[in-house]
């Protein structure tokens, strides 16, 4: 079973030969821009493992030499693969790490006796507990420490580094403001290990390992950035889109220490390790025009077109030959004679993108349409992570499907539990109390008891500490009434909303399980129930707590247990990616836009808002002040005028997919 699909996904369909270059010289054409040596891989697993073995032949390499192997390691998630990795050639490969000495390169402070979290546990879980390790020869920031021996503690770490003859290897990841361990921006070239305040942006990246970010620790003791640069080699990964502006800057940017991680373009031997997805805004793979000559494709002229129009100010018809040759495209006016030749085949290209029938016109000529205009009326199922994305994500779009007389079903995979704050419990508590005692007097006692159980641990709840069961069912029949008066709301029938209530989601803990053979199931079995003609998925693979990816590979993993059992229905399928709140797809990739008048849009922020408890108080809201509602608006308006300033149709708002063509 395939449970990692959305790692394949590739918008762009990108050639090798900007990624793989066949030989030196290509490769130094491709990466002139490039100040730190790159690497792309197409899926992290590939990447994960050309590091690992790296590692492990230097290892082999001190072990015959009779020397130690001195590591620097953090219990991120970027290095998690390397580690699955190192404990695999461990456990089949014999890699013995009996002559490893590990350094934390950071630790939150302060850490009381009773946190759930920390580095160093993160660390032991992920990699040392699954290796032969020393525990002697492992060190660790001290988060426990009296304030007033902070100095000399940092004195001593960095003093017994130096013990050991420096590191060899260290192995980092980039946080999203460039950031390189806790080393923030602002971080001095000279600095050593030290104690350092978390902003913000960090400590709302910590907060789904803390619970919150009211729990996450003030400050960490953290390697500093000539600590990191006085080691011998050093790995730099990152995967994901999310990554991507920041790898940008730290490899092709000037160095500056508002992005500490471009410190490391003045190390001779600092690697970077990245998946197609990091690599998106690199210039080799988002403009490689501007390095290299291109392998065209109708994707990446529509890419160039829409970057010339950035660059120029004008509209797709108002591009000139002068404006093709003077930015790097003039190979583009040889394959097609004329700039007014590009200009009309992307303009109809984009044109052809927008309608106002998602799920295809019946009656219609589909030719240049996105949708197909039979069969009609279409059973359509969305998918949607959490018990509001549904609304956030397409809620226009959905509302115009109903109305054109589709078979629309919503299926919220998870219980989305954990995002409702404890007051929405209590003020339930409240309801349910007043409603007993005015129409369930035989039974009142029985309810009273359960409710004050709950009242009693919610009082004396302790920050980090789990819910019980009882509290989490609450939180989901919360979040399963709000969706359903949404539901309501947009004129779909109670027959036609499922709540799957994914097992991988109910730990009650921020961290949740892998994706399981279970969930596939559940998932499969609606698919074959509903046998839909069309399918909405969540394309937000850069969601703040990971959720949504682990949701659209369980849907991708289904059907493509389907494909393999030849499912008839999956032939007249067309499968849909939308994104969330975080971000909207660019627009060279968009296949469908449908447009949304200002009344719909109006309908949209409504259906949003019947979601109450994820309003102010919801946990995950990031460092964006603004509300769902709102990131959703100006993301839909932000796109109807991209296409408006392309010279295109003006429209209030828009919704954007992106097809997905099961592997």
């Amino acid at each position: 079973m395939k449970t990692n699909l959305s790692a394949h996904i590739t918008l762009n369909r990108i050639s090798t030969k900007y990624y793989k270059p066949a030989n030196a010289y290509e490769r130094s054409v491709l990466t002139r821009l490039e100040k730190i040596p790159t690497d792309i891989y197409e899926t992290v697993e590939e990447g994960a493992c050309h590091i690992a073995q790296e590692i492990a032949q230097t290892i082999r390499e001190k072990q015959r030499a009779g020397h130690f192997c001195v590591m620097a390691l953090t219990g991120g998630n970027s290095s998690l693969s390397i580690f699955n990795e190192l404990a695999r050639l461990h456990k089949e490969e014999s890699l013995s790490f009996r002559n490893v000495i590990i350094f934390n390169v950071y630790e939150y402070y302060p850490l009381h006796p009773d946190t759930g979290y920390s580095s160093f546990k993160s660390l032991k879980e992920l990699f040392l507990d699954h290796t032969d390790i020393d525990p002697r020869n492992i060190y660790t920031p001290d988060g426990g420490i009296p304030k007033e021996a902070i100095l000399e503690h940092c004195r001593m770490y960095e003093q017994r580094i130096e013990s050991f003859g420096g590191i060899d290897i260290m192995l980092l990841g980039i946080g999203r403001m460039g950031n390189i361990a806790f080393n923030e921006p602002g971080s001095q070239i000279n600095s050593r290990t030290r104690l350092i305040l978390i902003d913000n942006t960090s400590r709302s990246e910590a907060a789904k390992r803390f619970g919150n970010t009211e729990n996450v620790p003030p400050s960490s003791i953290t390697m500093g950035i000539k600590t990191i640069l006085s080691a011998k080699r050093i790995y730099l990964t990152a995967w994901g889109e999310e990554k991507a502006e920041m790898i940008k800057q730290a490899v092709e940017g000037p160095v500056t220490d508002a992005i500490p991680a471009s410190f490391l373009q003045t190390h001779s031997n600092t690697h970077i390790a990245i998946d197609l997805s990091a690599a998106g805004y690199l210039t080799r793979i988002q403009h490689p025009w501007l390095v290299t000559s291109c392998e065209w494709n109708d994707k990446l002229i529509r890419s160039a077109i829409v970057w010339l129009c950035s660059i120029t100010g004008k509209p797709i018809l108002k591009l000139t030959n002068k404006d093709y040759n003077e930015n790097g495209l003039s190979e583009l006016l040889v394959l097609y004679g004329s700039a007014y030749n590009v200009n009309i085949k992307i303009f109809n290209d984009l044109q052809h993108t927008i309608t106002g029938w998602p799920g295809g016109k019946p009656n219609a000529d589909d030719t240049y349409r996105p949708e197909r205009a039979l069969p009609y009326p279409k059973r359509v199922l969305v998918f949607s992570p959490h018990p509001d994305d549904d609304v956030i994500s397409m809620g226009g779009t959905i509302r115009r499907l109903v109305e054109q007389g589709h078979e629309v079903h919503i299926a919220y995979e998870t219980s989305g539990n954990i995002a409702v704050g404890d007051e929405e419990v209590l003020r339930f508590l409240h309801f349910l109390k007043g409603f007993n005692l005015l129409f369930n007097k035989e039974n009142f006692e029985n309810i009273n008891e359960k409710c004050a159980e709950i009242w009693d641990f919610l009082e004396k709840k302790n920050d980090g500490d789990m819910d019980t069961r009882d509290i989490l069912a609450v939180k989901g029949l919360i979040r399963r009434g709000e969706a359903r008066i949404a539901c309501r709301y947009n004129n779909l029938p109670m027959e036609q909303v499922h709540f799957l209530d994914l097992p991988f989601y109910e730990t009650g803990r921020i961290q949740k399980n892998p994706l399981g053979e279970e969930d596939v199931a559940i998932v499969q079995q609606l698919l074959e129930k509903i046998k839909p003609h069309q399918i909405f998925v969540a394309g937000d693979l850069a969601d703040p707590h990971g959720t949504h990816r682990v949701c659209t590979d369980a849907v991708f993993a289904a059907i493509d247990q389907e494909k393999e059992n030849h499912a008839a229905w999956l032939q007249e399928c067309r499968i849909w990616m939308y994104r969330g709140a975080w971000a909207e797809w660019d627009i060279e990739h968009i296949e469908m836009a449908v447009p949304i008048s200002p009344e719909e849009l109006r309908a949209k922020r409504n259906a949003i808002l019947k979601h109450q408890s994820q309003m102010e108080s919801a946990p995950f809201l990031g460092n964006d002040e603004r509300l769902f509602w709102q990131r959703s608006e100006d993301r839909n308006r932000a796109t109807a005028a991209l296409y408006d300033q392309l010279g295109l149709a003006s429209y209030e708002a828009m919704e954007a997919f992106v097809e997905y063509i099961p592997l």
